[in-house]
């Protein structure tokens, strides 16, 4: 009897847990984030991000971020890649074009774990603007309006914030709405 109830108050503490975790790292794309997958586990999951999933390994970058990190990664959604130009998917996923995809993909990296939080307080340090840099060398502006966390791209577009805090066990992730270009 005994162990029936340890088995039950066990049973009850990982129910909680998973209740706990799921208030914590949102649903994207209809699929559960794992806070213990990385970034290249979790996104290969989300039906929102099979464009940017297909990108990454056109690109050659599922083993840098699949690796340590830490990460944050602006996602831009299908919906974002359909925006763009006719054709510009397709032209840059094929091998010969693997050099400027890679360039706007490490340009929606930083390289350093950056949660939604930390980042509004920067901009609001700052005036209202945080300007910061990505991976790629791209150098983007952060801003808060509307109640929405937005990043000016180097072509002056603006993605909006649309899925912040999705952690991963090499960084995390914030959902766009708008795929960031380099300055021209």
């Amino acid at each position: 009897m005994k162990n029936a109830t340890i088995f039950t108050t066990f049973a009850a503490s990982a129910m909680l847990a998973t209740t706990a975790f799921a208030e914590t790292n949102p649903m994207v794309g209809g699929a559960e984030m794992f806070p213990t997958k990385n970034i290249v586990e979790n996104a290969v999951n989300s039906a929102d991000h099979t464009t940017l999933v297909a990108a990454v390994q056109a690109a050659g970058l599922v083993e840098t971020l699949s690796s340590e990190g830490p990460f944050t990664v602006f996602a831009p959604t299908n919906d974002a890649f359909a925006a763009l130009p006719e054709g510009t998917v397709e032209t840059l996923l094929k091998p010969e074009n693997k050099e400027t995809l890679t360039k706007i993909l490490t340009c929606h990296v930083v390289g350093k774990k950056v949660m939604a939080d930390a980042l509004q307080g920067m901009i609001e340090d700052e005036g209202g603007m945080h300007p910061f840099t990505t991976v790629g060398g791209c150098e983007y502006t952060a801003k808060y309006a509307d109640g929405m966390m937005m990043i000016e791209d180097g072509q002056g577009n603006t993605a909006t914030v649309t899925i912040a805090d999705v952690e991963q066990s090499n960084g995390v992730i914030h959902v766009i709405d708008t795929v960031l270009l380099p300055a021209s």
